[in-house]
């Protein structure tokens, strides 16, 4: 599904934004948003969240109603994360005939993922489940005339087949519970469109994330020209160990990994957790996710007519670390 430019409007794409209201709230007044009848908006430009709006900031359900006002009234457009893709399935039944209670697994590290966002919408049940019923409205991946958006990964075949089955970008409850099959047609789309492309460590082997988390796959750039080694295709915080990184990849692994032409339009992902100074990926690709609840920055692309991507056009806030004995107050001591 296409949206098409109107005059000399320009697109304004957004990373992550995780439950920090007042870090964004600070983005958006930087790039001369203002508020109009309680809702931002910019007299010639559009704002494109990249998605994952929930979970583990400080104040998820004012972000949430703070995007969905300004997609509402016509002043920004989103894409669907892989939280609220994960809250869909953590908050919806199974149906008759299946193995387990519901679509996403309540498990400890489950649990832990939405748990702030459950805990934030304790006293406004009403206002979750209406949140939840607008999840189904967030597309899959956008295309702007002249670039893509999507949260993790654009994967030409597969959202070629999408829309083809589909009819659009959005999905509805029978393909959300199609998708709790892994490896079924929709459980590939709302992985590699979601959570981006992966291989398997060889050897049986692990590696433990800074969250301490256990990885016996890692992930790996969708836009990798003839790779060669594990180290030209991963594309995580947690970097490989040296032994790992330097191992040539095999035919087989090779042929796992899509590619992303310089000749396709830009696109924009976040999802990566990108750290430093922003910057385009390839003259096409870009990441806008820069860690923003994790003191980083919120940062924005200021998309205009341009066919090759640029570092000038990235703005950003920076969070700094409260002094305070406790990481809750995420971006309570915001500067900008």
């Amino acid at each position: 599904m296409s949206v098409k430019r109107s005059g000399s409007r320009g697109y304004d794409i957004i990373g992550d934004i995780h439950g920090c209201a007042h870090t964004l709230q600070a983005l958006l007044e930087q790039m001369g948003y203002r508020k109009v009848n309680g809702v931002y908006e910019h007299k010639r430009r559009q704002a494109i969240f990249i998605g994952d709006i929930i979970d583990r900031g400080p104040r998820i359900r004012e972000s949430l109603h703070m995007v969905r006002d300004m997609v509402e009234h016509g002043s920004a457009q989103i894409t669907m994360g892989n939280h609220e893709y994960n809250a869909l399935g953590y908050c919806t039944r199974a149906r008759p005939g299946s193995d387990r209670k519901f679509l996403r697994e309540h498990n400890p590290r489950h649990d832990r993922l939405i748990q702030e966002t459950l805990d934030q919408f304790e006293h406004h049940p009403h206002e979750w489940n209406e949140f939840l019923e607008w999840f189904y409205t967030l597309p899959l991946f956008l295309e702007v005339e002249h670039f893509r958006v999507v949260h993790a990964c654009w994967d030409s075949r597969l959202i070629d087949q999408f829309k083809a089955a589909q009819g659009g970008n959005l999905i509805d409850e029978d393909f959300l519970h199609a998708s709790s099959v892994l490896d079924s047609f929709a459980g590939q789309v709302m992985d590699r469109l979601l959570r981006g492309t992966d291989l398997r460590l060889p050897d049986g082997l692990h590696i433990e994330g800074k969250d301490g988390f256990v990885r016996r796959f890692f992930r790996t750039k969708f836009w990798a020209e003839n790779p060669q080694t594990y180290n030209d295709v991963v594309f995580q915080p947690d970097p490989l160990p040296e032994h790992i990184a330097n191992r040539p990849l095999s035919d087989a692994e090779k042929k796992k990994i899509i590619a992303y032409p310089p000749t396709e339009p830009p696109v924009f992902v976040g999802h990566y957790w990108r750290e430093g100074r922003p910057a385009p990926l390839k003259p096409n690709v870009a990441c806008i996710d820069y860690s923003a609840v994790k003191y980083g920055r919120l940062v924005a692309y200021r998309m205009d007519d341009e066919r090759q991507l640029s570092a000038d056009k990235f703005v950003w806030v920076n969070v700094p670390r409260p002094e305070l004995p406790s990481d809750s107050q995420t971006e309570d001591s915001l500067t900008r």
